[in-house]
């Protein structure tokens, strides 16, 4: 076992030879938007996603589900495998099989395997003092759909969040065999601040984040100064934020948007300066979403992250 669960990676490595190792990752929630077959992109995009973060390539994958057929019946159940399928097939994969059991609350995901060399990992440790950090998706998706679900908007007016959440990460894993990198993780639940604090942690290094160069969907800001966010991006800020040094012109608006909860979000990519032109290159040239240099990693301050304007 090369990667287990020790320092919170996207994905299990299993080595099988000197050439070759097996990565496995699992993934599903509760639907995200209301349209069936968006929440099916969404689930697999975001299960798929993290063989990519791996620095991996996937091969297959099977489904997850829980489902009220009696009272939603085959048709929605229909369209939200339809959509994870379509998403596979993007990713040049196939869905294998899966399991389903009866279940009050839809529920819906992935188990995705992939392929890596067992030098080419992109593990949390591996990110090096002097690196820059590079994110391929904008922030901000959980503020959007915490508004959909307090009436301040429709999923028509977030059209730019359910783009991003159902795009796979495939260009960020594109660029990292393309250029080569340290270290890489997707930004999801713990929101950026929470991931790269894994990093950090399993690195040993201090993180610099810049807030103004961090790529932020339409309206998040209005809506973060309404007070709009989920509760989960509420409890990584006041878990996180005894690791993190703010400084002092920070507003508690934009600490909460570096501690957004994101679904389906993009990757941090940790790579060496001199090949910080060339990443952004690579992922213009892939259609990632965002290709911001977002900050640096040092060796001051391990396991910590300094924000700053």
């Amino acid at each position: 076992m090369l990667v287990g669960h020790e320092w919170a990676d996207d994905a299990c490595v299993y080595r099988i030879s000197d050439e070759q190792a097996i990565v496995q990752t699992l993934d599903f929630f509760t639907p995200i938007v209301d349209d069936p077959y968006t929440f099916g992109q969404i689930a697999a995009a975001n299960a798929i996603s993290d063989i990519y973060a791996m620095g991996a390539r996937p091969i297959f994958a099977l489904n997850i589900v829980g489902f009220p057929l009696a009272a939603l019946g085959h048709d929605v159940l229909s369209q939200i495998l339809k959509g994870g399928a379509d998403k596979a097939a993007e990713a040049g994969i196939f869905v294998t099989g899966g399991h389903s059991i009866d279940d009050a609350e839809p529920k819906y995901g992935m188990c995705v395997t992939g392929l890596v060399h067992p030098d080419r990992i992109m593990a949390n440790q591996g990110a090096k003092p002097g690196d820059k950090l590079v994110l391929t998706k904008p922030l901000g998706v959980g503020v959007l759909t915490t508004a959909v679900k307090k009436q301040l908007r429709t999923e028509a007016q977030i059209a730019p969040a359910i783009k991003s959440m159902s795009a796979i990460n495939r260009p960020g894993g594109e660029a990292i065999l393309e250029v080569g990198a340290s270290s890489a993780t997707d930004v999801t639940g713990y929101g950026l601040a929470g991931h790269l604090r894994e990093v950090a942690g399993a690195s040993n290094v201090g993180i610099k984040l810049r807030l103004s160069t961090l790529p932020v969907l339409p309206e998040v800001m209005d809506l973060l100064a309404q007070k709009c966010f989920p509760g989960g991006t509420k409890k990584n800020w006041l878990y996180f934020k005894q690791f993190i040094d703010f400084a002092p012109d920070i507003t508690e608006d934009e600490q909460l948007l570096v501690c957004d909860a994101q679904t389906s979000g993009g990757m941090v990519i940790s790579v060496p300066a001199a090949k910080c032109d060339a990443m952004v290159a690579s992922l213009q040239k892939h259609g990632a979403l965002a290709h911001a240099v977002i900050g640096e990693v040092v060796a001051e301050h391990p396991g910590r992250i300094q924000v700053t304007r």
